[in-house]
């Protein structure tokens, strides 16, 4: 199997849907000799922030000399993204030679009646074959939806569960109360185990405390009160937390918050694990975590931002961080997002930010279309210059825009990672902008 069959064959999967539950990726991973029980994991649900959470902890982890994998979704350009061990994607040798060992069981899977594994599934299977055959440490695991019946959710207790902040998002799946969705993320605790989580509502919080004390799992609420920004700049947030100073390159000020609970997970792996990692290994690690996708600046001529909000509660972070940063920017959005988000809350909150929009479209099934979302911004108030549906013609007017304009403009790409993932790669390989 070829690099490209592989990628043909894990994306062909995409039709057997999203199905929550366990009896699947249990039967796969049994067949392939369980290999996830021989991994150790810290396992990582909730909202928003848990890429670059999880991205902080690998880091740290990484400098401080443990072989650590790192599994995210979705990927922002390519999808060995999704699949790493110590800063390096999966090659694409491996990715070949993984999924035709998946493919192999799943064939005689489906030849006996069993349901075919979906996406994700398939995906997380040649994941936990390969952190095994590297012989990984450690394996920093990331959700990919809710918790409770996620596929991730295939292994045992891991070293430690995190959660990260908790909103109203896939309501369709995980319920349309924050209770409901506590409920969902907090099935990532198991039995025994240890589990931080950052401050949430207080009906969240009684639901995520009730899960642990019947897991007998020992809770952790990360004090945000010792937790302070003491400088943003474009490009570079200076931090206090527990009394002591960080400086990252992730520079968004909700980022200090996604630093602590990685901190803080740090921390309990050094108490109950006996991990040797130094205070100066923590502040190194967390300095050279590095997360495309989340405000990143990818050019300074024309100045373009990507970041990937995608719900009310990202877009509440990135509103914040602008309030922070545009100084005397006029700020052109760069828009794509999907019909199932709640796009009306989201462009309600971030319209008073902007000048002006050019509208286009994800490359996804469930996206909006550019008309659409023309329409949404219309409908309060915000100019939109250009709308299309090709990602590609849409960087195309915004180096237009930039070429005409003698203002001092800030190009923002938001609203979906399927999205800002085109535009990084349209405008990368484009000559006629200058890097960051």
């Amino acid at each position: 199997m070829t690099h490209e069959e592989a990628l043909s064959f894990i994306h062909g999967t995409y039709k057997f849907g999203s199905k929550l539950g366990l009896e699947n990726i249990q039967r796969l991973l049994e067949r392939l000799g369980s290999p996830q029980k021989k991994l150790k994991f810290i396992h990582v649900a909730g909202t928003n922030g848990k890429g670059s959470t999880s991205a902080f902890i690998h880091s740290v982890l990484v400098e401080a000399g443990y072989n650590t994998g790192l599994y995210t979704s979705p990927f922002i350009e390519t999808f060995n993204e999704r699949i790493r061990m110590n800063h390096t994607l999966i090659t694409e040798d491996e990715l070949a030679f993984f999924t035709n060992l998946v493919k192999k069981q799943i064939d005689l899977m489906v030849s006996e009646g069993f349901n075919h594994p979906t996406e994700f599934e398939v995906v997380t299977a040649i994941a936990m074959l390969y952190y095994l055959h590297h012989k990984c440490d450690v394996v920093v695991l990331e959700v990919g939806l809710g918790g409770r019946l996620d596929a991730t959710n295939v292994i045992d207790t891991p070293l430690v569960s995190v959660i990260t902040p908790l909103a109203l998002d896939h309501t369709e799946y995980l319920g349309d109360t924050i209770e409901a969705i506590a409920f969902e993320k907090a099935g990532i605790v198991k039995r025994g185990g240890v589990t931080v989580s950052c401050p949430q509502l207080p009906t969240a919080l009684e639901v995520i405390k009730r899960k642990c004390d019947e897991m007998e799992n020992k809770l952790f609420v990360v004090d945000f009160s010792s937790l302070g920004v003491l400088d943003v700049t474009l490009g570079n947030l200076k931090f206090k937390f527990q009394n002591k100073q960080y400086s990252i390159s992730l520079f968004a000020p909700y980022q200090a918050e996604n630093a602590a609970l990685a901190i803080k997970t740090l921390e309990l792996l050094i108490q109950y694990y006996g991990f040797e990692i130094s205070e100066e290994i923590i502040y190194e690690g967390l300095m050279k975590t590095k997360w495309i996708g989340r405000l990143e600046i990818i050019s300074n001529a024309p100045f373009v931002i990507i970041d990937g909000a995608h719900n009310q509660h990202g877009i509440n972070g990135l509103v914040k961080s602008l309030d922070s940063l545009k100084n005397d920017y006029k700020v052109i959005g760069l828009a794509g997002i999907l019909k199932d988000k709640d796009f009306e809350g989201m462009i309600g909150q971030i319209a008073p930010y902007l000048t002006a929009v050019i509208a286009t479209r994800p490359n996804n099934p469930r996206a909006l279309s550019s008309e659409a979302l023309k329409d949404a911004f219309e409908k309060k108030g915000t100019e939109v210059i250009f709308n299309t549906d090709d990602i590609k013609e849409a960087v195309a007017k915004l180096y237009e825009l930039y070429t005409k304009s003698n203002e001092k403009v800030m190009f923002l790409a938001f609203g979906s990672l399927y999205m800002i993932g085109e535009v990084r790669t349209a405008i990368m390989s484009n000559t006629n902008f200058r890097k960051a």
